[in-house]
């Protein structure tokens, strides 16, 4: 039998950890720009259930994390209007990471370097499971995405637009 792959641990698996969050580990190879739709078809799942994690920002460059479904994009002038913000848009890579504390492409929720609000398409938390970033490129957790209202407090909005 095929020994499994071990993940070091990332500032995100030791928040899950610290929160008593059972996650499953998804390691794949990444493809720069390859995006959810990639890392949801190299693993076999279905891109609706694969959360990517957004770093924008408000008119005022307050940083925010937006946490949408894979074969989604977000709607900022929806975002905005839901947030109580005048206009949001993303953040450049660099302003990201720095925000972050994560590489573009490798951006968890979960650990964040700067305390921000975490905002979540609602239709997220109606899945039975999802597969969001673990906090290293390449790397995906599986959990219950009741631990994104839960632990994580992020808000709900409805600002998902078809790709």
């Amino acid at each position: 039998m095929a020994k499994k792959a071990h993940i070091s641990e990332t500032p995100a698996t030791a928040w899950l950890k610290a929160h008593g969050v059972a996650f499953t580990e998804h390691p794949y190879e990444y493809l720069e720009h390859g995006g959810a739709q990639h890392s949801a078809a190299v693993l076999g799942l279905d891109p609706f259930a694969v959360v990517k994690t957004l770093i924008m920002q408000d008119e005022q460059a307050r940083p925010l994390a937006v946490l949408m479904h894979g074969n989604r994009t977000v709607s900022t002038k929806n975002l905005a209007r839901q947030t109580g913000a005048k206009s949001i848009e993303p953040c450049k890579p660099e302003v990201a990471n720095r925000h972050s504390g994560y590489f573009v492409g490798g951006t968890s929720p979960f650990g964040l370097k700067r305390d921000m609000p975490v905002w979540v398409e609602g239709s997220v938390l109606a899945l039975p499971r999802i597969w969001i970033n673990g906090g290293r490129r390449g790397f995906l957790v599986g959990l219950d995405p009741a631990v994104l209202a839960g632990p994580l407090g992020a808000r709900p909005v409805h600002c998902a637009l078809a790709e």
